[in-house]
C-alpha cells in the first residue's frame, strides 16, 4: 500500500468548507501529501471507496452520514478496512473517543484544529501504520494453527477453509496473539502494539476487541484466554 515515491493521498472530510480548505492548503505545502476532499459522510464513503486514500481525516458530526457510520462501513469493507482514520471533532466527550477507537480509528483530534498539530499526527500515523505493514511482510506473513490460518499479505483469516473477514484492529490483535501463542500479553503490551505508544486508549477497548475476535473464531474462541489481572493469552495447548 505504501507509495513508491514519497507522496501519500489524504482524504479530508468535514462539512465546514473553511476547515477543509485550511487543511488541504497546509497538508499540500508539505509536498509529500496529495489531498482529496469531501463535505459530508455519504460523499466521504463514495470517495474513499473509489480513490483508496492512504489516510482519512474524518469529522464526526456531519450531514448525510456521521463520521462513526462512515468509519464503521470503511472498516467492514474488504477494500477499505486497512485505511487509517483520524477523527476530527468538536466534542469533548470521552465516550465519543472510545467509540471512535473501538471502531478502528487510529487517532483522535479535537477542534479547534491546529494545522501543525494535524500534520504532525498525520505523519505519526502514516509512519507507524506503513512501517508496521513493512515489518509484517518480512515476518510472520503466514501463520497456521490447526485449521486457523492468517495471511498478512492478503489480510485474510481462514477458519476450516472459509474466509472470515476481520477489520484492521481485530486482524492485528488476532495476528499478534497467535504470533505469541503461549505468552501472557498484558493489556498495555496489546495497546502499544496495536494502537501505538502515543495514543490514549482505555483498557476497555482491548476487551471489546477481544470479544469481537472471539465471536468470529467459532470453535477456536476458547483458545484466547483471559488471564485475570494480567491480560490475554492464546493458549495452544
Amino acid at each position: 500500500m505504501k507509495k513508491q515515491k514519497m507522496e501519500f493521498k489524504i482524504l479530508v472530510v468535514d462539512d465546514e468548507k473553511d476547515i477543509v480548505d485550511l487543511l488541504k492548503y497546509n497538508l499540500e505545502k508539505e509536498k509529500e501529501f496529495k489531498v482529496i476532499t469531501a463535505l459530508n459522510g455519504k460523499e466521504a464513503l463514495e470517495t474513499a471507496t473509489q480513490s483508496k486514500p492512504d489516510l482519512i481525516l474524518l469529522d464526526i458530526m456531519m450531514p448525510e452520514m456521521n463520521g462513526f457510520d462512515v468509519c464503521k462501513k470503511l472498516k467492514n469493507g474488504a477494500a477499505t478496512s486497512n485505511i487509517p482514520v483520524i477523527f476530527l471533532t468538536a466534542k469533548e466527550n470521552e465516550i465519543d473517543e472510545i467509540i471512535g477507537l473501538e471502531l478502528g480509528a487510529d487517532d483522535y483530534i479535537q477542534k479547534p484544529i491546529s494545522p501543525r498539530k494535524v500534520i504532525a499526527r498525520v505523519k505519526s500515523v502514516i509512519r507507524r501504520v506503513y512501517s508496521e505493514n513493512e515489518k509484517a511482510v518480512k515476518t510472520d506473513e503466514y501463520i497456521k494453527f490447526k485449521n486457523l490460518e492468517i495471511d498478512t499479505i492478503a489480510h485474510c483469516v481462514r477458519i476450516d477453509g472459509d474466509d472470515v473477514f476481520f477489520p484492521k484492529k481485530e486482524f492485528q490483535l488476532l495476528h499478534f496473539l497467535l504470533s505469541n501463542r503461549g505468552k501472557v500479553l498484558s493489556r498495555e503490551i496489546l495497546l502499544n502494539q496495536i494502537w501505538g505508544e502515543n495514543i490514549y486508549v482505555v483498557d476497555r477497548t482491548i476487551d471489546v476487541h477481544v470479544a469481537k475476535v472471539r465471536e468470529k473464531l467459532g470453535e477456536y474462541a476458547d483458545y484466547i484466554e483471559t488471564i485475570k489481572g494480567l491480560g490475554y493469552r492464546f493458549n495452544a495447548e
